[in-house]
C-alpha cells in the first residue's frame, strides 16, 4: 500500500532530528514507499469551504545538518491526501486552534493524526484533569487567593503555564519562598490564561516517565531524569534518557486512558508519569519515539504506521 502523506509541522530546517518524533514517522513513511509532502500552518487556506495548502514534496534522511530536500511548491486540496500528520508544537494559541478547524473540514475523509477536533478539545494540561484520581493535587487558576490557599495546604508546589510545552517556565516554590509574589506578578503579566499549580513530587529527581500509547495501547517508555540542579526532566532541557519498565500502577494508568484516547481519535499520545502520578497527556507532538529506540526499546514508528495503514485499508 502506497499512501499520499502530508506533514503539517514546524519549519523543518529548525527541528532537532535526534529527538523529533515527527521526523521518526517521516523516515518510516518514506521507507515504506509513501509519498511525503510538507507545509507549515501559514500555507493553509480555505476558500468557499475547500481547504488548500501550498505544499512541497519532501525527502528525508537521518543525517544531521542535511536531513531533508524539498521540491517545488504547489497548491493542492488537502483532501487529496490519504493521511495528514498534524505534528507542530504548541503554543496552543489561536493559530493552532484555527488550524484544527481547517483540518476538521477534511477529516476523516483524509485521516488526520491526531483527530483535529479532539486535539483542540484536549489540551494536555486540561484533558488530564478528567482523571483526577490518577493525578497529584492540581489547581488551574490565575486567582491569587486560590494559589495562596493551595500553597498553604501543600507547602511545596510547582507552577507552570497552562499552554506551555517542553518544560518552559516551570517553577518550584517552597512554602517560605520569597519569590512567590514576584513570580505571580511575572505570570500574571506574561500569560493571559490561567496556569497550572500542582503539589511538588520530590520523586521527580528519579525521573519523569514518558509513556507512548498508539491507538490507546502502550507501545514504549523512557525515563527522563533531570540534570543536576534542575527541576525539569524534559530532554530538550537537558534531561537524560534512561531505560525503564512500567510499574503495575503505570499499566493501570495506560489501561484507564486507552478507551478515552481511542474514542477521541487520539492515535498517538505521550503521557507523563512521576512516581505513579499522571501529570500530562500530550496529544499534539509528543516526543520520545526516537529516545525509546535509542536506549534499546521498541521502534514505535513502525507500530504507528501499521495502525495508520490498517485504518486506510
Amino acid at each position: 500500500m502506497s499512501l499520499n502523506v502530508a506533514v503539517q509541522m514546524d519549519p523543518i530546517d529548525r527541528i532537532n532530528i535526534a529527538g523529533d518524533s515527527a521526523f521518526a514517522l517521516m523516515l518510516e513513511a518514506q521507507a515504506r514507499g509513501h509519498a511525503l509532502s510538507y507545509y507549515t500552518t501559514d500555507r493553509l487556506a480555505m476558500r468557499d469551504g475547500e481547504v488548500f495548502a501550498t505544499v512541497q514534496p519532501l525527502e528525508v534522511r537521518d543525517l544531521k545538518g542535511d536531513h531533508f530536500t524539498l521540491g517545488d511548491p504547489q497548491r493542492v486540496r488537502l483532501d487529496s491526501f490519504d493521511v495528514i500528520l498534524m505534528r507542530q508544537d504548541p503554543p496552543f494559541d489561536m493559530n493552532y486552534i484555527t488550524a484544527t478547524h481547517l483540518l476538521e473540514r477534511i477529516h476523516p475523509r483524509t485521516l488526520v493524526v491526531n483527530d483535529p477536533a479532539h486535539v483542540r478539545n484536549a489540551p494536555e494540561k486540561i484533558f488530564v484533569t478528567e482523571f483526577p484520581d490518577l493525578m497529584p493535587p492540581t489547581l488551574i487558576t490565575r486567582d491569587l487567593d486560590e494559589i495562596k490557599a493551595f500553597r498553604d495546604e501543600f507547602g511545596d508546589i510547582v507552577m507552570k503555564p497552562l499552554y506551555g510545552h517542553g518544560g518552559a517556565s516551570v517553577f518550584r516554590l517552597t512554602r517560605d519562598d520569597l519569590n512567590f509574589g514576584s513570580l505571580y506578578d511575572l505570570f500574571a503579566t506574561t500569560f493571559r490564561e490561567p496556569w497550572v499549580v500542582q503539589r511538588f513530587i520530590p520523586e521527580v529527581k528519579h525521573g519523569d516517565k514518558r509513556i507512548i500509547l498508539v491507538d490507546g495501547v502502550f507501545a514504549g517508555a523512557v525515563n527522563r531524569v533531570p540534570s543536576e540542579g534542575d527541576l525539569r526532566s524534559n530532554m530538550v532541557r537537558g534531561g537524560a534518557a534512561a531505560e525503564t519498565d512500567l510499574t503495575p500502577r503505570e499499566r493501570e494508568i495506560c489501561e484507564r486512558l486507552g478507551p478515552a484516547l481511542r474514542a477521541r481519535g487520539l492515535l498517538l499520545t505521550g503521557i507523563d508519569v512521576i512516581d505513579g502520578h499522571l501529570t500530562e497527556i500530550n496529544v499534539t507532538a509528543p516526543t520520545g519515539i526516537r529516545a525509546i529506540k535509542r536506549i534499546g526499546g521498541p521502534d514505535i514508528a513502525p507500530i504507528v504506521w501499521d495502525m495508520i495503514e490498517a485504518k486506510r485499508a
